[in-house]
């Protein structure tokens, strides 16, 4: 059995400092057990955010060695033991207590986001690839590790006029339904900012669901904005036909 340190964040919004604490590494422990036997050891009035331990919650997010990780998913053996392993806050949020951190910001977003709109008739027989295109983004546990290391979000805090990577892939689930009838894409070109985005993939990259963020929703979204407002032969077509029309809901034809 060794020995790990860790240099943990001990403070609130208005600032605080690096606290070191020594803790016995077992085998098969997380950064979470680790943070836990501190609490139960050596500062029991330590603020953490968990729930699940299983990767499921998403409540345990924090920046291990300057990392956006899941605390519950990181095993201490992955990391290098002989030196100091520093846990802090998300930096994108702020700072409640010691590790906690406000991500109320992210449900007032999602309540900006229109909602599935499907027509009033609607036939709710899918195809198989239609439900396997929008799967995917329903693994999302909201655990914000991608907003918070979104550039928008976190070196420029553009909070106002950008939503960030987990509603974008909110709304690409929306805009891919093949039931669904609402029309985002003037909110997507002005109040949620996709503009933003340069596709650089870390919001891919730090994702624990391993959701093609990037590939599989923002650069589509991006595509239907380009298309829309930007595409000059699209444009011409649209002088001559007249205006795009959201397409109407598709349904599984029956075979009976």
């Amino acid at each position: 059995m060794s020995t790990v340190t860790l240099r943990v964040f001990r403070g609130d919004a208005q600032g605080g400092t690096l606290q070191e604490y020594s803790v016995e590494a077992q085998e098969g422990m997380v950064v979470l057990d680790a943070v836990h036997q501190i609490q139960a050891t050596q500062a029991p009035d330590l603020a953490c955010r968990w729930n699940c331990k299983a990767g499921k919650c998403g409540s345990c997010g924090a920046e291990v060695n300057g990392k956006p990780k899941l605390m519950c998913m990181t095993r201490l053996d992955e990391l290098d033991m002989s030196q100091p392993i520093t846990v802090r806050p998300m930096k994108t949020f702020r700072v409640i207590r010691d590790l906690a951190t406000d991500v109320s910001w992210n449900y007032k977003v999602n309540e900006r986001i229109t909602p599935f709109t499907p027509a009033p008739d609607t036939d709710w027989r899918m195809r198989q690839e239609d439900v396997d295109r929008v799967q995917e983004f329903r693994k999302c546990i909201e655990c914000f590790l991608c907003q918070n290391v979104c550039h928008v979000l976190r070196e420029h805090d553009e909070k106002e006029g950008f939503v960030g990577p987990r509603f974008l892939v909110r709304v690409a689930g929306l805009e891919m339904h093949p039931l669904d009838t609402a029309d985002r894409l003037p909110l997507l070109k002005e109040a949620w900012g996709i503009g933003y985005c340069n596709i650089t993939k870390c919001c891919t990259e730090v994702c624990p669901e391993e959701i093609r963020i990037t590939d599989n929703a923002i650069i589509p979204l991006k595509e239907r904005v380009v298309d829309e407002y930007y595409d000059p032969v699209l444009a011409f077509f649209r002088r001559l036909f007249g205006a795009r029309k959201r397409p109407q809901a598709r349904a599984e034809a029956s075979d009976d």
